[in-house]
């Protein structure tokens, strides 16, 4: 039964330890793959500005004029497919480059992209235009793309009544004219473009000029790298320890700690030869108090450990052990003011206690090293010592709070001795590494007798005999010349 009862324990923390590992894998596997959304789209924009750089700029493709659409239709393909790769969405633009009808393709969408800003139309002239030489380009479902900035214009004057523009818009300034809002309601009005037909590119008419789109995908990247940032601290908080998986825990561990205490109580029952039959409402009684407490301890115990393995960084194991060693000490402690066993007992059973506890992890984490099965694993458990006075110290009375501080002060006595002897040693090291580094410096340095001295010095300290050392005229040269 005492085994039994210790598999159920670490069962719970196994469980506990479990249900954490899955929430921290399915991060790491997040996380991983936004390395690679990141890198998938920070290499659509580097293959934009390469693009740009060697099949526009280089070949002056379009010239003066016409130079900053082409740099459109291939930033809008880095950019728009960028866009969505961060997201781990696949891309969906192509550059036709053709020179015919069609920019681009997106999704099986033909795309003509109209960045002008000659005549202060918006493009719409330039559309106009196109429309005439492809007639059945809307209607095959074809789409223009003019620049962001200049279709919020379009879209804002398109929606403007005759009675508010005419108050709204002047003749001149800066922003958009009275002349501006004719030209959209004459553009539309003719009835052969939709504005459902035209749409916003990503990007606005400077940001594609020759001296500008460098600055614009290097933003762009920036931009990237922020949003990646925010999913992957999106996902960090969608998977990090919540109420209600901590309620989960606490619940399944109520259950399986008061299922495993009513059996073992029938079971004990039984074993008086009592039969299922004959067991009397006591009998009952007392099986569903044992039940009752039990799931009272489960709770606690899955809580406990869902608490210590997320917030404090306790192994499930250790958890576990501190959890079951907080119960045995408290009953212990119980029978010391009941009278039933004496200070000493009292110390004994703790420490025996503790020890079964820490031997219970241990066994667990060794069986999830040879069985790496789920809900079996476990880690090494804390020192007894330390689990012991961890787990009662704050709940026990102070009778028994100071037998066991005692205990664990004479402990720390002996460690405080031993760091002493330990620091000792290691300040007797650092004089005679000091010494014998002053020596060296003198031996080797610049000043020929400084450094003969220090020779003399180093020879000596080395154990060279002092015969033997050539601390004097003579014995150079009788060294050398004998």
């Amino acid at each position: 039964m005492k085994l039994t009862k210790s598999n159920q324990e670490q069962a719970v923390a196994a469980w506990v330890n479990y249900l954490n590992q899955l929430r921290l894998d399915n991060l790491l596997n997040t996380l991983d793959q936004q390395d690679m959304n990141l890198a998938d789209a920070l290499a659509s924009v580097t293959s934009a500005v390469r693009k740009i750089d060697l099949e526009v700029v280089t070949t002056n493709r379009g010239g003066v004029k016409g130079m900053h659409g082409f740099i459109a239709e291939v930033a809008e393909v880095g950019v728009g497919n960028a866009r969505r790769q961060i997201y781990g969405e696949n891309p969906l633009y192509q550059w036709v480059n053709d020179n015919g009808p069609v920019d681009l393709m997106r999704s099986g969408v033909a795309i003509q992209q109209k960045f002008v800003a000659a005549g202060g139309r918006f493009g719409l002239g330039a559309i106009t235009d196109h429309l005439q030489k492809y007639p059945d380009f809307v209607e095959s479902g074809g789409k223009y793309q003019i620049p962001r900035d200049h279709f919020e214009v379009i879209q804002k004057l398109h929606a403007l009544p005759r009675e508010e523009a005419s108050k709204l818009l002047t003749i001149g300034g800066d922003g958009p004219s009275l002349k501006d809002w004719v030209r959209v309601q004459t553009f539309f009005g003719e009835g052969s473009v939709g504005i459902e037909s035209l749409e916003p590119s990503h990007l606005t008419y400077s940001e594609v000029q020759k001296g500008s789109y460098g600055a614009t995908l290097e933003s762009e990247a920036d931009s990237l790298r922020s949003t990646d940032q925010s999913l992957r601290d999106d996902a960090y908080q969608e998977r990090k320890p919540v109420l209600r998986e901590g309620i989960k825990a606490t619940l399944a561990a109520a259950a399986i700690e008061g299922g495993t205490a009513l059996i073992l109580a029938v079971v004990e029952k039984r074993r008086t030869g009592k039969q299922l039959k004959d067991f009397t409402r006591e009998d009952w009684t007392e099986i569903a108090a044992v039940g009752g407490v039990g799931a009272v301890k489960g709770g606690v115990r899955g809580l406990s450990i869902y608490w210590l393995t997320n917030i404090a960084a306790t192994p499930a194991a250790v958890a576990s052990s501190i959890v079951t060693a907080a119960f045995g000490v408290a009953e212990q402690a119980n029978k010391l003011r009941r009278g039933e066993i004496d200070e000493l007992e009292f110390i004994e059973n703790s420490e025996l206690v503790c020890l079964e506890t820490a031997v219970s992890a241990l066994s667990s984490f060794v069986g999830q090293a040879i069985i790496p099965v789920p809900i079996l694993g476990a880690v090494i458990g804390n020192t007894v010592g330390v689990v012991m006075y961890k787990a009662v110290s704050s709940s026990l009375s102070e009778r028994e709070a100071s037998l066991i501080e005692r205990y664990l002060g004479e402990q720390q006595i002996i460690d405080k001795q031993l760091a002493a002897e330990y620091q000792q040693l290691i300040e007797q090291l650092d004089a005679s590494m000091s010494d014998y580094l002053g020596v060296l410096d003198r031996a080797f340095a610049p000043d020929m007798e400084v450094a003969l001295v220090g020779s003399v010095e180093l020879a000596l300290e080395l154990g060279v005999a002092a015969a033997e050392v050539l601390d004097s005229d003579e014995k150079v040269h009788s060294y050398f010349l004998d």
